[in-house]
């Protein structure tokens, strides 16, 4: 009888071994860190100086520039200037903030910096996500010194007081976080900061001028004044006025808040989807 013996079993070749396999840390690990990244931009001076003296540099200009629309007939009585044109300036700047998510997502993904993500286990839309929160955080530091500046040297102190201008720069922080994500969007399928910055500058100028942020819509003539009256910034900007003015309509926030939310809705899973594809 012949007896068949087997190969004693080796120890496989190091090059054969699988490659150990690492999952990554846990998606909101991953967003913590990621906006923890895009937030040490606070370290430096150089770069948020400009974001927080511009707003209040065009808020000086403008607030001298259109102070002789207080004295017309279709100017709230009772109300200041600067109280009416401030909220405004929340709106406009959360719109601005919401353009630079757009921009800086672009940059980083012609930089390289997005590159070195996708070779990392991280999940698609922390990346988003994280610069969302950044941007937002940033947004409202931004929103704060402009209330005290405004205090301070313009005297700005609406019947709605600390309560009604907080309100205000909520408003407008919701916008700016859900245009943000429109921004983050439209940049993941252009891929080019030099193109989207125009295309945002152009409509947020259209938008702004073609509203009732300066004057009344009922001051501005009739083919314009249809425009304010269903431009989308008019509501926000409504929205956040009468909350700073103590006069706040239910009906107009709920409506500005619940559009943001929609938008972001609807936007946020196409941003993230071509941002995943753009990479």
């Amino acid at each position: 009888m012949t007896i068949t013996t087997h190969p004693e079993a080796r120890p496989a070749s190091p090059g054969l071994l699988p490659p150990p396999r690492f999952g990554g840390t846990g998606v909101l690990r991953q967003i913590s860190v990621l906006s923890g990244r895009s937030l040490r931009v606070l370290r430096e001076p150089a770069m948020v100086l400009p974001g927080v003296l511009e707003p209040i540099l065009m808020l000086t200009v403008f607030s001298q520039v259109f102070k002789s629309v207080s004295q017309t007939s279709a100017f709230p009585a009772g109300v200041s200037y600067i109280d009416y044109l401030l909220p405004a300036f929340l709106v406009t700047g959360s719109i601005s903030a919401g353009l630079k998510s757009g921009v800086a997502l672009t940059t980083e993904m012609n930089n390289g910096i997005v590159a070195r993500f996708k070779a990392m286990p991280i999940h698609t839309g922390s990346v988003l996500i994280g610069r969302s929160i950044a941007d937002t955080v940033l947004n409202v530091v931004n929103m704060l010194v402009m209330l005290v500046a405004a205090t301070v040297v313009f005297g700005f102190g609406p019947d709605g007081g600390v309560l009604g201008s907080l309100g205000a720069a909520l408003v407008a922080v919701v916008l700016g976080w859900s245009l943000g994500w429109l921004f983050m969007a439209l940049s993941a399928w252009v891929r080019r900061p030099e193109a989207l910055q125009p295309i945002g500058g152009m409509v947020n100028m259209v938008l702004l001028f073609a509203s009732n942020a300066f004057v009344p819509a009922e001051g501005l003539p009739g083919w314009l004044k249809g425009f304010a009256e269903v431009n989308p910034m008019s509501y926000a900007i409504t929205a956040a006025r009468d909350l700073a003015l103590g006069d706040p309509r239910l009906s107009t926030v709920l409506a500005t808040l619940g559009a943001c939310v929609v938008l972001v809705a609807v936007t946020a899973p196409l941003a993230i989807r071509s941002f995943r594809r753009a990479t």
